[in-house]
């Protein structure tokens, strides 16, 4: 299945996370999408390219999980600082961007305390790559 190429000011969403973020893409893949830079499955690193979702509603996510024992067991979200587990998957198994798989919008990114962050656009619509 193809998916719509990822560019810099994607949104997306996590599903522990209160708000949206947009996903942030340097230059250094030199692929340019509609003038925007374009992303590949590395592009998760956090506060770099992967900015907060607001705050954190995880349990698993030691700063929530002391909240909320201090709260009495009343879910305490905190601020959200992304922590992801791995790169993007699936990638595109047919394109590739510096050197690794582009990043289409049906590609998810774990989050090490549990979220699942994916996109809700692209940034572009213009360009496809297949999975």
């Amino acid at each position: 299945m193809a998916g719509n190429l990822v560019v810099n000011g994607a949104q997306m969403m996590c599903s522990f996370g209160m708000a949206p973020s947009a996903l942030v893409v340097t230059p250094q893949n030199k692929v340019m999408c509609d003038s925007l830079p374009a992303a590949n499955i590395a592009d998760c690193k956090p506060m770099a390219n992967i900015m907060p979702f607001g705050m954190c509603t995880s349990m698993a996510n030691p700063t929530v999980a002391s909240a909320t024992a201090a709260a009495l067991g009343v879910l305490t979200p905190m601020p959200c600082v992304p922590s992801p587990a791995g790169t993007w998957l699936p990638g595109s198994t047919t394109v590739l961007l510096g050197g690794m798989p582009a990043l289409n919008n049906t590609c998810k990114l774990m989050c090490a305390y549990g979220g699942v962050i994916q996109f809700t656009t692209p940034g572009q619509i213009k360009t496809t790559v297949g999975n």
